[in-house]
């Protein structure tokens, strides 16, 4: 196509990769407008109308022409201070600072005119600083784009240097031959890391603040910027690869944001699978490489044994990998490939990158958490947030904030802990040990409120009382007697202290079989530690637990290793303030199956920083009615002023004609279709379905994608078909896929599913293609472009109501009437309020979702 641009404010133009349909040269003149003037906007462009590309290209247009008036703005400021002039016209009598004048104050002109200079001459010197800091940044990122010699130098110096290493490996391991190291006394000194170190609180450190701030102020200033958020890693890809397409993909600087689990290039840390193990042995090893320079220099003390450092750790190498970024446009996969073509961790080397980017591309989540937040450095003062993809973000808002427990993991962790204080008793500081008895108390009394004991094992702790309870933060604080408890210090504590990691530390070593642990008096209480463990897990094996593939359950084995990870959350999420959520106790067949679950109401509560420290927020998605939600819940509630929210909405540019939308009340054999909770589960309306899905694919050629309302009720009726010998039938025409729970699993499927029908198509025979199963909410409703062939027919079954028993959905219903009267005074507007992706509202969810195809 051939490159256009779009008509802009004041008579300028958007650029634009080709002539843009006039509702996107709207949606950019809105957007641009919303930027300038600092405003909240709510923003609906229906999927495949370029929405992604007007995005783009409106906000880096107003972006480019923001930082081209600032420049302009610096160099009229800067230039009477280059000739030598004041810079400044004559006072008159009437200003404040001319001669016989005082201002309201009643301060001495002379006073005045002191202090009006001196904040000139402090704003001429920081202007200065961030014009040289800017030239400095060019010139490098410049040399690094065009100095092919630089990277084969850089490369180079790399090899050298792991050569070297190698060398020295094999000279200390030639040396340590022979050297009898005692095994027992090497142990002791691998031990000393698994102890905490002594805690001051807050009131103690106030002298160390300083510090603090010190490294603040040597941090690399924020230029002015936009972040970019969406729900899922295909949607950022996808962005980022529109970006890479537009007129901007060379001259921005752009950075791509992610976990450890999409960034990490350790192998060794990667294997270990669960995202909270992933960060603690990222950061446990960060930890050893700050302190083996000190363990190498300290002279006339025993030897300490080796401990683990990462190899992509390399300060030098993070730079280099930092600036790679920022010259030329990257998604996560080729942030990956680069960090494991430098050596350097592309985790931490995107986050070098934040400051000087203009655009940063990032999970929603990662930027909704506000510790997140602060630990990613990501500051949002002053600066621009765009949302996509946002028709769930209450929704996200409320997962992100709400935490659950089980009473197998509460069991865990207080015999996990109690065992690491046995053992280190003497060791540890008092401060220490009267912490770790506050969270032991708290994970005895939280048992202790779902009917069990902590000292007996969960899986054989029947509950008397089974059921589900709601309670308000603060009657659950009195029940369970731990309001005499400031939580806000044991969660600083646990923040502070490292003591997940360092009880995971603890179990790794004496938890797991085959572990050679000395035997003394000590260690022999530790025995019942794996003999617990394993208990543990041979209970959640029995009956009522779900079975789930071999791949999920070694993962979720190894989040079981450290469930005061997630307990901390949940300590975390009671210190919310008493109406904006509620404690859910649900009681079931024993202790273990039993939980705890925190449950937030208002989610406006952690919105409101966002929204009062950004300069601008775009919330913005292709189907946002009811904008009303995101008015009343999120912004009204926030203290949002409603002046400065705007709303921008426009049509399809798809003709009707060329949709074919289809309502089958009843299958082949007249069997009525009544997907309700009730009825939907009997075989006959399972069989009716399979029917009609054989009939469509009979004559739909390419691919056909079918969506289900939940996991549960696709994985039921795929059994079902499996028994009846109907998947075999459907087998014959296409091929059957079916949606991977695991995210990262979410690409090979699609990829197969493309192959297979692009195989089909070209090879002609009895096959035609592919057929793909999938869930409402799910990782492929949304976000995922089905084109063509991929996409030739979409099926939904049934509605994604959700369960009007819910006790969820019923203590929303009420907290909404009570708070919104007369926004939600009914259940269908309560619909979609809940932190599951299947609990949006019916009709709109399936509007939304459609869309997508």
């Amino acid at each position: 196509m051939e490159s256009g641009a779009a008509a802009g404010p004041g008579g300028g133009r958007f650029p634009f990769p080709y002539t843009p349909y006039l509702i996107q040269e709207r949606f950019m003149a809105a957007l641009y407008g919303a930027l300038e003037a600092g405003r909240v906007g709510i923003f609906e462009s229906p999927t495949g109308t370029g929405k992604s590309l007007s995005l783009i290209c409106g906000a880096l247009s107003w972006l480019r022409d923001f930082e081209e008036k600032k420049q302009r703005e610096e160099a009229r400021l800067l230039a009477p201070e280059e000739s030598g002039q004041e810079g400044k016209k004559p006072l008159t009598p009437a200003e404040p600072g001319a001669p016989g004048s005082r201002d309201t104050a009643g301060e001495p002109d002379w006073v005045t005119a002191f202090v009006q200079k001196k904040e000139e001459r402090d704003m001429v010197d920081r202007l200065k600083e961030e014009q040289i800091r800017r030239k400095k940044r060019e010139d490098r990122l410049e040399k690094i784009r065009h100095n092919v010699q630089l990277k084969y130098a850089a490369k180079r110096k790399r090899s050298e240097e792991d050569e070297t290493k190698h060398l020295l490996q094999l000279s200390k391991e030639v040396l340590s031959e022979g050297a009898g190291v005692d095994v027992l006394e090497q142990l002791d000194h691998n031990e000393e890391e698994l102890i905490l170190a002594e805690y001051e609180s807050d009131e103690e450190k106030k002298v160390v603040s300083g510090l603090e701030e010190d490294d603040d102020d040597l941090e690399e200033e924020h230029v002015t910027k936009i972040y970019y958020c969406s729900r899922t890693h295909s949607q950022l890809s996808q962005f980022v690869r529109e970006v890479q397409k537009s007129p901007f993909g060379k001259d921005t600087r752009l950075v791509s944001l992610g976990s450890r689990q999409n960034l990490c290039v350790n192998e060794e840390v990667r294997r270990l699978g669960a995202l909270p193990l992933i960060n603690d042995r990222c950061m446990e090893m960060q930890k050893n490489k700050h302190e083996k320079k000190s363990d190498e220099e300290s002279e006339g003390k025993k030897r300490r044994a080796s401990r683990t450092v990462c190899p992509f750790y390399s300060y030098e190498q993070m730079q280099f990998l930092r600036d790679e970024v920022l010259v030329e446009v990257k998604d996560i996969e080729q942030l990956v490939a680069l960090g494991r073509e430098t050596k350097a961790c592309p985790y931490y080397g995107s986050r070098y990158a934040i400051p000087a980017a203009q655009l940063v591309v990032l999970p929603y989540q990662m930027l909704l958490h506000e510790p997140t937040r602060s630990a990613a450095g990501i500051k949002l003062k002053d600066q621009v947030v765009i949302i996509d993809e946002a028709h769930n973000l209450i929704d996200t808002i409320t997962c992100i904030h709400s935490v659950e427990v089980s009473g197998a993991q509460l069991c865990c962790a207080h015999s996990q802990l109690s065992q690491y204080m046995e053992r280190y008793r003497k060791r540890l500081k008092a401060k220490n040990l009267m912490y770790i008895k506050q969270i032991l108390y708290l994970l005895e009394r939280f048992v202790a409120m779902l009917g069990g004991n902590v000292n007996q094992n969960p899986s054989c702790q029947a509950v008397s009382q089974t059921g589900t309870v709601l309670k308000s933060i603060n009657d659950f604080l009195f029940q369970s007697q731990i309001d005499n408890i400031n939580l806000f210090k044991v969660q600083r504590y646990c923040e502070k202290s490292l003591i997940s990691r360092k009880l995971f530390g603890f179990v790794e070593r004496y938890g797991g079989p085959g572990t050679a642990v000395k035997t003394n008096k000590e260690n022999q209480k530790l025995a019942g530690l794996q003999n617990f463990l394993l208990t543990l897990q041979q209970g959640s094996d029995k009956e009522g637990a779900p079975q789930i593939p071999p791949v999920e359950a070694e993962n979720d084995q190894l989040r079981t290793a450290s469930p005061l990870m997630q307990i901390e959350g949940f300590l975390s999420a009671l210190t919310n303030a008493n109406q904006d959520g509620r404690v859910i106790l649900s009681r079931q067949g024993t202790v273990g199956q039993s939980s705890l679950k925190f449950l937030l109401l208002n989610p406006a509560v952690h919105f409101a920083k966002v929204v009062e420290e950004c300069r601008a927020v775009i919330i913005a998605g292709g189907t946002m009615q009811p904008v009303a939600d995101f008015r009343e819940q999120l912004l009204s509630c926030a203290g949002m002023d409603p002046a400065r929210v705007v709303e921008f909405s426009c049509g399809h540019v798809i003709p009707p004609e060329n949709i074919l939308p289809i309502i089958l009340c009843s299958g082949p054999s007249n069997q009525q279709l009544e997907f309700t909770y009730q009825t939907r589960d009997l075989p006959q309306m399972m069989d009716e379905t399979g029917r009609i899905l054989c009939n469509l694919c009979n004559v739909v050629p390419g691919g056909v994608v079918c969506f289900f309302p939940s996991y549960e009720y696709e994985k039921q009726v795929y059994a079902h078909w499996e028994k009846t010998g109907l998947l075999t039938r459907l087998a014959t025409k296409k091929k059957i896929f079916q949606e991977p729970k695991k995210a990262n699993q979410v690409e090979q499927v699609l990829v197969e599913y493309a192959k297979c029908i692009k195989r089909c198509s070209q090879a002609g025979g009895q096959m035609t293609g592919a057929l793909l199963l999938s869930v409402v909410g799910g990782k492929m409703s949304e976000g995922i472009n089905f084109s063509d062939d991929l996409g030739r027919c979409v099926i939904m079954v049934g509605m994604p109501y959700p369960n009007i028993k819910s006790p969820e959905l019923q203590e929303k219903m009420t907290w909404l009437d009570k708070t919104m009267p007369f926004f939600c005074p009914s259940l269908l507007s309560a619909w979609g309020l809940l932190g599951h992706p299947l609990t949006l509202q019916g009709p709109e969810l399936l509007a939304r979702h459609l869309a997508e195809c």
